[in-house]
C-alpha cells in the first residue's frame, strides 16, 4: 500500500466530511430561501463525490478508524464555526461559503491529481476524473456566486454610526 496516497486520500475524505456538515448547516439555516435550496441540491452532489472518494480510498486500503479520528478533529472546528454564526449570522453564512468554495477548489484538484496519478496505478483506474473535476468547477463557480452576493451583506460599511447586526 502507498502510505503516501491513503495519507492524501483520508485528508480529503475528512474534508468531505466537513463540507458535508457545512453545507447541511447552511441548508438548516438558511431554509425556505434560495441559498437553503441551493445548499440542500449541493449536499446531494457533495455526497456523491464523497460515495466515489470512498470507493477509491477503499481499493487503496484506507482504514476507516483513521478516517473516523479526523472527523473527530473537524468536528471541533465546525462547532466553532457555529459559535461565530451565532454571534453574527451574515458574516457566518459569508465566511461558511468561503471556506466551502476553497475545499471544493481541493476537491477539483485532487480529481485532477488522481487523474494524473491512475496513469501509472490501476487501483486508480476506471473513473471520469475529468467530469469529476468539471462538477468540482460547476460547484465552485455557483458557491462563488453566492460567496460574492454574501459579501456584499456581511461587509457593507456601517453607514451613519448605525451599525447592522
Amino acid at each position: 500500500m502507498n502510505d503516501s496516497l491513503a495519507t492524501y486520500l483520508r485528508d480529503h475524505l475528512a474534508g468531505a466530511m466537513h463540507a458535508i456538515e457545512l453545507v447541511d448547516d447552511l441548508r438548516d439555516k438558511h431554509s425556505d430561501t434560495p441559498l437553503g435550496e441551493f445548499a440542500a441540491n449541493l449536499l446531494g452532489e457533495i455526497k456523491t463525490d464523497r460515495e466515489v472518494l470512498g470507493g477509491i480510498a477503499a481499493k487503496v486500503g484506507t482504514s476507516s478508524s483513521a478516517i473516523k479520528d479526523m472527523a473527530a478533529a473537524l468536528g471541533e472546528k465546525m462547532s466553532q464555526l457555529k459559535f461565530k454564526y451565532a454571534n453574527t449570522p451574515e458574516f457566518g453564512t459569508f465566511e461558511a461559503l468561503e471556506l466551502l468554495e476553497l475545499g471544493i477548489h481541493g476537491k477539483w484538484a485532487l480529481w485532477r491529481t488522481l487523474a494524473t496519478v491512475s496513469v501509472s496505478d490501476p487501483r486508480l483506474q476506471g473513473i471520469d476524473y475529468d467530469s469529476l473535476a468539471a462538477r468540482a468547477q460547476t460547484q465552485e463557480s455557483s458557491v462563488e456566486e453566492r460567496r460574492l452576493e454574501a459579501a456584499q451583506v456581511a461587509l457593507r460599511p456601517a453607514l451613519d454610526g448605525v451599525h447592522h447586526h
